[in-house]
């Protein structure tokens, strides 16, 4: 393991925002929620309404090119919130000015460009976190917690279900959107967050097998996917996407079955514990009813307790929890999700390095 830079200690962590965009707001509210232990030093954006409004609402130095913002500041980690595209470029230019880098999901849109990353970070002993937000969420914590006490005895089969809307409108607003080099399709972009939990929650994939088709948007990639995934301890299950649902966001699920528990998470973003059945009881039976929460994004509310880690993790108080080495997982179920629905084949994991 190459050695990461010394721990920021006696003062705020200097951060950059990359990105002046839709999920960039939910990075600026958690940085005010952190603002003892962090600072919005500088931002970035090469559309200039967009970095304007930015500058004018935090008061951050703004920047039209990363290689300028870098070069003229001494912020410690940058955080992209640019297509996803971008971001292996955008890290290796961090990385090599030795900064520490947050990117969100996904990590990068190939399988190569996402191992490149973490071996660029690695020799310039930087960090390099990966947004997994969701994960954080108190309904999906709870699950967790479920699983790993061993409540559902042996798991046979999982369901995840994300049945949401976006309009040509949303394409359109941006060129970059619905393209394969910038942006990917509802599977890599729309459900990159559930996908994680595939590995995350239920251990490593053996192998997948997918469709994806464009069925009614103007777009390069898919608006709708179906995959099926066989676990290494034998369980079965699916991914089943669209970005059709009629007329708005319907529902963000995940269904666990197993030999003495079943347990679905649902609601527009896995937001409602609407089934909790175990043969066992648990302390944490009664911590349900708190657990499902009201939202109207689908981003849920996981940022500030992602960079509360982060924050710990760069002043030498914690281990990050979702490093690039975890962002490859999801990453590396994507791409070979993309490579069954291509080339009509079921594709085994690890993929090979």
């Amino acid at each position: 393991m190459f050695l990461k830079s010394p721990p920021i200690v006696d003062r705020p962590i200097r951060f950059a925002l990359v990105g002046c965009g839709r999920i960039s707001q939910k990075h600026l509210e958690a940085l005010r929620q952190h603002q003892s232990d962090a600072e919005l030093d500088a931002v970035c954006d090469s559309d200039p309404q967009r970095l304007r409004a930015t500058v004018e609402a935090t008061g951050a130095r703004g920047f039209r090119l990363l290689t300028e913002m870098i070069e003229k500041t001494e912020v410690d980690i940058v955080a992209l919130a640019t297509p996803s595209g971008l971001h292996p470029a955008q890290t290796m230019l961090a990385a090599k000015a030795g900064r520490h880098v947050m990117t969100e999901k996904p990590m990068a849109t190939r399988w190569q460009d996402g191992l490149a990353m973490v071996d660029a970070c690695d020799r310039a002993g930087v960090h390099l976190f990966v947004v997994k937000q969701n994960r954080r969420n108190a309904t999906l914590q709870l699950l967790r917690r479920a699983i790993d006490k061993g409540r559902f005895g042996r798991i046979f089969m999982v369901t995840i279900n994300v049945f949401w809307a976006r309009p040509q409108s949303y394409y359109d607003s941006d060129a970059w959107r619905g393209t394969w080099e910038f942006d990917g399709g509802a599977l890599m972009n729309q459900a990159s967050h559930y996908v994680d939990l595939l590995d995350w929650l239920i251990g490593p994939v053996e192998s997948v097998s997918a469709f994806t088709a464009t069925l009614d948007r103007n777009i390069q990639v898919e608006d709708t996917a179906v995959v099926n995934v066989r676990w290494r301890s034998g369980a079965l299950g699916s991914v089943n996407v669209t970005m059709l649902t009629y007329p708005k966001n319907l529902e963000g699920s995940i269904t666990i079955i197993g030999k003495t528990g079943t347990v679905r998470v649902g609601g527009v973003a896995v937001n409602e514990i609407q089934h909790w059945e175990f043969a066992q009881p648990d302390e944490d039976d009664e911590r349900v009813k708190t657990a499902s929460y009201e939202t109207t994004s689908v981003y849920g509310f996981g940022h500030p307790l992602f960079y509360e880690n982060v924050i710990k993790t760069l002043r030498g108080e914690a281990e990050p929890d979702t490093d690039g080495r975890e962002g490859l997982r999801s990453l590396e179920v994507l791409i070979a999700s993309y490579l069954s629905a291509r080339d009509g084949r079921r594709v085994p994991l690890p993929l090979q390095y």
